[in-house]
């Protein structure tokens, strides 16, 4: 059971407040000042008719009728009615208190519009009932969270991909860019390199019983029977798959991908849910191209947008937008985030094109090496704020 810190002294150093770091794919929620967060729960909900399912047992559990919905919409809250109910659960049965007993920190998006960033005000004070609130910049705590004032933060995640300039604790909007190549996109890619590949998806839940087989050769696994599951729910579980693929499989080359450098490179096994397991050889690179190359490797039927960038491109883009005395020392102090960026050689990739991009500037990239730091830097950098004995004028 998490105990919540002492209440709140006001003008005092002790601050109890939350912390809430809504993510496309993950709510993380804690207690200023501690090194991570206590709560990470799916930002996702379960609909079945009028019963509302959250958390991951009952998102995970099979229900005939029940669709799998999110509350996010290109990176922002899009429905407050749902966001709230899914922390109310974290809050309440997940770290045992209650929101109107602290002050209230919640990150945003650089490009949260202003009517939502009214509606969070809205629903801090009148439905969760909190004495103090603070909505803060998620790339501004990113990079508190990495010790700098001052920097370029690059957040790779799940549904969005963003590059922000952060100088001096401000961020500078009109240069800050963001795309959809994210690490959702690359799950659709591999998705496609399984069905090339006749490679069936079945999901954990549906699994009996499996008996060990050889490489490459045909499943032997007992399956469950379910009637009435929709689709939605099906993809959210196959998309646990394509997630553990891509982040114990799936890695990115230090240059534009070239089949004979891929297929020199080993070879790494995947075992399915089903037992079914196989060897990935240059395949596995390149599902994680688009991130580099959108342009050079769209989906099928699914034709890229002209203007989509990948990461090289959205980071230039940004610096270019920014005033040429901070370019500098902007590429000096990179800081790389996000659970996408996790991906192996995703750090070298970045540093070699930047280098290329930005010839005769140091470029610096500090990219945390423990994958919580990365994947929780924005909720680490608003924990840190908000356990500032200052953090009550704000």
């Amino acid at each position: 059971m998490a105990n919540a810190p002492p209440p709140a002294v006001y003008g005092g150093d002790e601050i109890s407040s939350l912390v809430i770091d809504p993510g496309s794919s993950w709510t993380r929620i804690g207690f200023a000042g501690e090194d991570t967060p206590k709560v990470v729960v799916p930002t996702f909900y379960g609909k079945d008719g009028h019963n509302i399912y959250v958390g991951d047992n009952d998102l995970h559990s099979p229900r005939p009728g029940m669709e799998i919905l999110s509350p996010m919409s290109d990176g922002c809250i899009s429905d407050w009615e749902m966001t709230v109910k899914i922390w109310d659960y974290a809050l309440s049965r997940r770290l045992y208190t209650e929101a109107k007993d602290h002050p209230l920190l919640i990150t945003e998006q650089t490009w949260n519009p202003s009517k939502d960033r009214e509606k969070a005000a809205e629903v801090a004070f009148e439905e969760l009932g909190v004495p103090a609130f603070y909505l803060a910049k998620e790339a501004v705590c990113s990079a508190f969270a990495c010790g700098k004032p001052t920097a370029l933060v690059v957040d790779v995640g799940s549904a969005v991909a963003s590059v922000t300039p952060v100088i001096d604790g401000l961020v500078l909007k009109k240069a800050t860019f963001h795309s959809d190549i994210a690490g959702e996109y690359i799950n659709s890619h591999i998705a496609g390199l399984f069905k090339s590949k006749n490679i069936v998806l079945t999901p954990h839940f549906m699994i009996a019983k499996k008996i060990p087989v050889e490489i490459g050769q045909p499943p032997q696994a007992t399956l469950k029977s379910f009637d009435g599951l929709t689709d939605s729910f099906l993809d959210f579980q196959r998309g646990r798959i394509l997630n553990e693929f891509k982040e114990s499989t799936s890695g990115v080359l230090e240059q534009p991908y070239n089949e004979v450098i891929a297929n020199i490179r080993p070879s790494r096994p995947f075992e399915f849910p089903d037992g079914y397991n196989l060897n990935f050889g240059a395949d596995r690179y390149v599902t994680t191209e688009p991130l580099f190359q959108p342009q050079a490797y769209p989906l099928p039927d699914s034709p890229v947008d002209s203007t989509s960038q990948g990461i090289t491109e959205l980071i230039t883009a940004s610096v270019s937008a920014c005033d040429v005395d901070a370019r500098a020392n902007l590429v000096n102090n990179i800081v790389l985030i996000g659970g996408t960026s996790l991906l192996q050689g995703f750090t070298e990739r970045t540093n070699i094109e930047l280098n290329q991009a930005f010839p005769g500037m140091k470029i610096r990239i500090q990219a945390p090496g423990n994958s919580s730091e990365r994947k929780y830097a924005g909720w680490i950098g608003g924990s840190i704020l908000a356990s500032l004995g200052t953090f009550h004028q704000v």
